[in-house]
This record gives structure tokens, C-alpha cells and sequence, in this order.
């Protein structure tokens, strides 16, 4: 799909039409930009057509005529493995919220404001900040799910990117006005891809294979690939809660008593045969009436009395209520091999525990066309987009055989293909690779903030160093709390960009709004005491977000903060850029320990290195003494700060005898380059 250039003569054609009252971010405005800017205040005003276009035109003048942008990276750069994924710079996105903004320069935020422009996150605004990733050294951009989502059973205002009503279709409101009808949301989508490949970026989804919107398309076809409930149980239906176990899996040992509990007795009863099964004749008539309905499942419930039914955890006595939006998938057509004795022959197909986890608990027939569709969600994305690599939601609560389906179509057409696991037990990194995927989720989200109780440090020094395959090295994910709003604020934020640019097998994650210290989260899904109440605790009553999730709701990052991190940042892109090759080598790693609250991370390929001495302690400063003779020689060594005081550094100085002294400031993370 090669439609970048048609979209940049589309937007060319209309600059005359245009006015200069399209209200940007500062941080959107690419430098050296040549169109015309006007200034009220603090906000910046350009023609919106000619500010795309710029932008654009800049883009493609990097373009090699003999390369085919729309294809992976790979197919132009000639890799052969996902290898890349250790050097990356990931920089995580929701379309929706991370290119939104309130373009009429109102106070009042609207999805498309009463100019006409479309102020929620579109393809072509992400397209405009592609430079500003760059400064970055992002080289990688993922996207949570870009495919149509629903509007039913929604959280919010708008649906979840996770509950997916079409798995082959571009979510429609990832449009923008200024296109007009010209060009569907998958060729958008395309333009985007082109022009972050031509910048040398490549892009990486959000895949979910385990489930799906109540309402997914696919349930017109074959309704026996879903679980149904009698409609009047709807209202009160929640997971049962067994008083005779505890927080935990399903497991052999207790699927007994699972099985033998009343609350599950009455559980099993809430279900029904779908309604294909119910009564076919009726079923193929309702089918030819409402192939163009996309409000069919309501007609369902009317006329069959069932609905699809509610997700929810499988852990045993989660005290999380049910997903509403989403629902289970049926992969096999019977019910869990070590479940069959518990249920009666007439049981219909029913959602407990044990057939979510359906990677401990198989059926003995699995379904074998579902199979093959989920398989091809993402080569789909690969062969119309040039997708270059894919985060694979729960793929370890799926079937081993079909997880190995899905990793292995994906990586026959790219080998270069990156999956990433989610994976949050870092002792499940052996496990992730065995089974193909090139790094995992992991934790670092949860234990970097716990500076305090040394978690941090356990993490730096412990875990990451040991594992096999790469993990995400960040203080915030989209499903976590904002780093900002944890332990030392502005300060941990800091920290936590310094040691995750050069935490070992770490993969440096940038989630979207992190670079300007924005407090509210995305989602309240990890590692939230109330998540009900979480929502209403980073903004002000009288902030137009207060309350608001982005998964859930019309959302804007607040881009116009005095407050951020964004020169940092760029900082360190440039040094880990430079130093890429020696600092994702862990032959050169050394971890040097300082006690309780210090300690220090060295590179050193014995001509060069990296030094990074981290302080934790918030009160007091910290003298290092450190022995450079240890690890490379007993003399001479040329000494350059690179960062200090989270700004580039300005000194360089000599050591006669390999030994660096140094004090490092309270709850500060320093870096140097040792030749």
C-alpha cells in the first residue's frame, strides 16, 4: 500500500483553502519547519493542510526511489533476524490520545470541534510526529490495537482499542477531516507506516488473540465460536467466588473443588447453546436481515434471548469485576479434557477458570478454522501494512500449538519479525524464548518504583542481568501508574530514564506522555489499590481530563506542561545511539555495588565505556570510589560527563592511577564515558 504521496497532494491542493488557526503543541513543531506561523500567547497557530504537507514533503525528500516503504524495514535493510529489538528506542502510542489536541484553541476538548478538525489522535497527526519522536533516537513506534474497535458495553465515552469488533478492518476513527473521504482508515494507516519506515522507524502492534468485542463480526458467521449466557442473566453476572479456595490458578489439584462448588452449579446454568445451534433455519433468516445491522447483537438478545458473555480474570477469586466490553473466544469445541467428568453431557459451552487458561486446560477438539484465522491477524498486517513487529496479548494463556501458529506464519513472511511476550513473571524469560518471542513485557514498571523496599536495585542488578531473552526497561507502562505520581516524583522519573536507557537486556520503552510528566494513567489495570478511585487522583476537579481514562474516554496528553523531561531524553537517544553497540552487549557489562543505596553500572569493550554510578538515597549525597583499574587497567584514563544533573555534561578531566572519584548528588543517576 504505497499511498503517502497521494496524501501529501491531497493536502497540497487544499493549503489555499486553509487558515492559520489550527492551534499545535510547541512540541509538535518540527524544527527548521518552513511554513507560516503566527503566535498568540504561548500557543502556535498554522494552516493545517500546509503544516502537514511541510512535514511530509520533509519525510519523503529521506526517500529511496529503488525502496518499497510499504513493505517491513527488514525487506529494505536486508535483516534477518529480530535482533534489532535490543538496540531499540520503543516509543508507545495511542493514536487516539497521543495525537490529540484541542486544535481550535478552545478550552473544550472535542473529537472533532466545531471548525471541523479532528482533535482526537488520527494517522496523519502521528505522521507529523514522527520528527519529534526522532529527536528521540526512537526507532521503533507500538501502537496499542489499531484494529475497528466497539462501542458496546464501553467503559466511557468511547470503546477499548482492546475490544476488538473487526480484526481485519483499521479503527475508523483514526480518520482525519482534513482527508476528507478520500482515503479509507487502513489506507491512513498505510501513509503512516510508509512515512515512519522512510524515517527509518519501524512500527510494532498491540495484538489480541484471545478475545474480542461482545459484538465481533465474526459472530454473524459462526456463532458457535462464542459463549452465550441467557440475556436476563446479564445484569448480575459476575465471576463465581469459591469461599473453599484461595487467590489462585486453576490448577489439577483444585479443579475438583472448583467443579463441586455451588457457586459454580450455579455458574454453568447461565449458559446457552448459541443461537445458530438454538435453531438454524431461524438463525440463517436473522443472518440475511441483519448482515448490514451494526447493532445485530441487541437483535440477537430479542430474538433468541442470549448474549454474548462477560470476560473475566483467570485467577480463582480475582476481586476484579467483569470485562464488560470484551468476551472469550471458544478455541476448542469441547470442554477442558480434565473438566469433562464434572459436567453433564448437555453442558453447553461455558466460561470458567480453567477454559480461559486454556494453555494448562485443553479441549481434546480444538477448533481448527477459529485456529487459522487468529494465525493470519497479524501476518494480514504484515502483507497490507509492512508491520514490523507485534506485542501478543496473554499468548501464554493460549494453546501452546496455536501461540506457535501464531509466532511462526508471523516470523515465515519476516524473519525479522519482533514479537514480544506478555510476559509479567521475569522468570518465565526462558519460556518466552523457547517459544520464539524476542523479548518479553516484564516488570520493571512494578519494581523500579519500589526504590525504598530495594526493589530497584534487586531489578538492576539480580534480575535483569540474568535473563535470556531482552525486557522492557520502563517506570510506566499504558495498564500502570504514571512514574510521576510514584515515590519521588520528578526526581524518580529522571532516574528511571537514565537507568532504562542503559539497563542491561532492557529494551528502552518511552510510554506516550512520560516525557512531559503527565500524572494521569491510561488504564488503572497494574498495580493500583483502588482503581475506581485512582482515576480521580493526578488532576485537579477542574481539569476537562479529571476522571478520565484514555483507554475509555476522548483523552488529550496535557502537551502544553512547563514541566518536562523532554531535553533529557533527547539526551540520552543521542548517547545510547552512540554507544548502542557496546552498552547491548553484555560481554561488557559489569555491575559494581555501593551498599544499600548506590551503585554502578559499567560497559567496557577494553577500549571504551560507559559509566553510569547511581545514587537512591533522596537526603544525602554519595562519594564513590571506584576501581576502572579492576575492570580494564591500573593507569592512564580520560574522563567525560556526558549527564549531569540530568543536563549534558560539560567537564572532562584524566586519572593517572584507574581510580574515579567522584559525588554524585542525592537521588541522582550520572553517566560518563571512560577511554
Amino acid at each position: 500500500m504505497k499511498v503517502l504521496n497521494k496524501v501529501l497532494e491531497h493536502l497540497k491542493e487544499k493549503v489555499d483553502q486553509g487558515n492559520y488557526d489550527y492551534a499545535i503543541p510547541k512540541r509538535w513543531m518540527p524544527e527548521g519547519y518552513e511554513g507560516q506561523v503566527k503566535l498568540k500567547g504561548r500557543k502556535f497557530f498554522v494552516n493545517p493542510y500546509e503544516f502537514h504537507s511541510k512535514i511530509i514533503e520533509e519525510i519523503i525528500k529521506n526517500r529511496e526511489s529503488t525502496n518499497d516503504y510499504s513493505k517491513p524495514l527488514s525487506f529494505v535493510t536486508g535483516e534477518k533476524s529480530a535482533d534489532w529489538i535490543k538496540k531499540s528506542v520503543i516509543y508507545g502510542a495511542h493514536v487516539r490520545a497521543t495525537a490529540a489536541y484541542t486544535h481550535d484553541n478552545s478550552s473544550i476538548f472535542m473529537p472533532v470541534d466545531k471548525k471541523g478538525y479532528t482533535e482526537s489522535g488520527t494517522f496523519l497527526k502521528m505522521i507529523s510526529l514522527l520528527p519529534y519522536l526522532k529527536q528521540y533516537n526512537v526507532n521503533c513506534i507500538y501502537l496499542l490495537p489499531i484494529s475497528q474497535s466497539s462501542n458496546k458495553f464501553k467503559k466511557g465515552e468511547v470503546g477499548s482499542p482492546y475490544s476488538v469488533k473487526d480484526f481485519f478492518s483499521v479503527e475508523k476513527d483514526y480518520k482525519d477531516t482534513l482527508l476528507g473521504n478520500e482515503f479509507t482508515p487502513n489506507e491512513q494507516f498505510g501513509a503512516f507506516v510508509e512515512a515512519a519506515h522512510i524515517m527509518g522507524i519501524k512500527v510494532m502492534l498491540d495484538f489480541v488473540p484471545r478475545t474480542s468485542a461482545r459484538d465481533n463480526r465474526l459472530i454473524l458467521e459462526h456463532p458457535d465460536w462464542f459463549y452465550w449466557i441467557d440475556v436476563k442473566e446479564l445484569n448480575s453476572f459476575k465471576p463465581p467466588k469459591i469461599k473453599s479456595l484461595k487467590f489462585e490458578l486453576p490448577s489439577e489439584d483444585n479443579l475438583e473443588t472448583l467443579y463441586n462448588d455451588p457457586e459454580v452449579i450455579k455458574h454453568l446454568k447461565k449458559f446457552r447453546w448459541d443461537p445458530k445451534t438454538q435453531n438454524p433455519k431461524k438463525w440463517g433468516k436473522f443472518v440475511k436481515n441483519n448482515k448490514d445491522n451494526p447493532d445485530f447483537l441487541d437483535e440477537i438478545a430479542k430474538e433468541f434471548k442470549v448474549i454474548t458473555v462477560p470476560g473475566f480474570s483467570d485467577w480463582i477469586n480475582d476481586p476484579q469485576p467483569p470485562w464488560d466490553d470484551v468476551t472469550f473466544l471458544r478455541l476448542f469445541k469441547t470442554h477442558p479434557s480434565a473438566a469433562q467428568k464434572f459436567v453433564s453431557d448437555d453442558q453447553p459451552p461455558y466460561v470458567l477458570f480453567d477454559v480461559i487458561k486454556s494453555s494448562n486446560f485443553p479441549g481434546t477438539e480444538k477448533n481448527e478454522e477459529l485456529w487459522k484465522i487468529i494465525a493470519d491477524i497479524m501476518p494480514f498486517y504484515q502483507r497490507n501494512f509492512g508491520i514490523d513487529g507485534a506485542r501478543l496479548d496473554m499468548g501464554h494463556a493460549l494453546p501452546d500449538e496455536l501461540e506457535g501458529m501464531i509466532i511462526k506464519k508471523a516470523k515465515e513472511y519476516d524473519p525479522a519479525f519482533a514479537i514480544i511476550a506478555e510476559e509479567l513473571n521475569m522468570d518465565n524469560d526462558k519460556r518466552a524464548k523457547n517459544n520464539g518471542y524476542d523479548g518479553i513485557l516484564g516488570n520493571s514498571w512494578w519494581s523500579e518504583p519500589r526504590v525504598d523496599e530495594g526493589w530497584l536495585k534487586k531489578f538492576s542488578q539480580k534480575i535483569m542481568p540474568e535473563l535470556v531473552t531482552p525486557a522492557f526497561a520502563t517506570a510506566e507502562t499504558p495498564d500502570s501508574p504514571r512514574a510521576v505520581t510514584r515515590d519521588y516524583g520528578e526526581k524518580f522519573s529522571k532516574l528511571s530514564a537514565v537507568l532504562n536507557t542503559f539497563m542491561p537486556n532492557g529494551i528502552t520503552f518511552i510510554n506516550s506522555g512520560y516525557e512531559i510528566f503527565e500524572p494521569q494513567p491510561m488504564n488503572t489495570g497494574l498495580d493500583f489499590e483502588d482503581p475506581v478511585e485512582e482515576k480521580f487522583k493526578q488532576l485537579p476537579p477542574n481539569d476537562q481530563f479529571y476522571g478520565k481514562l484514555a483507554f475509555f474516554d476522548w483523552y488529550a496528553l496535557h502537551w502544553d506542561t512547563d514541566h518536562h523531561m523532554v531535553k533529557l531524553l533527547k539526551l540520552l537517544g543521542t548517547i545510547k545511539e552512540k554507544y548502542v553497540d557496546l552498552t547491548s552487549d553484555m560481554n561488557s557489562f559489569r555491575f559494581i555495588d555501593f551498599g544499600e543505596k548506590a551503585f554502578v553500572f559499567f560497559y567496557w569493550n577494553g577500549q571504551k565505556g560507559i559509566l553510569i554510578p547511581v545514587n537512591l538515597s533522596d537526603e544525602f549525597p554519595f562519594f564513590f570510589d571506584i576501581d576502572l583499574g579492576f575492570h580494564t587497567w591500573k593507569g592512564y584514563h580520560k574522563i567525560t560527563t556526558l549527564v549531569e544533573n540530568y543536563r549534558r555534561g560539560e567537564s572532562n578531566w584524566e586519572i593517572q592511577d584507574g581510580r574515579l572519584k567522584i559525588t554524585i548528588n542525592p537521588f541522582e543517576a550520572r553517566v560518563f564515558e571512560i577511554k
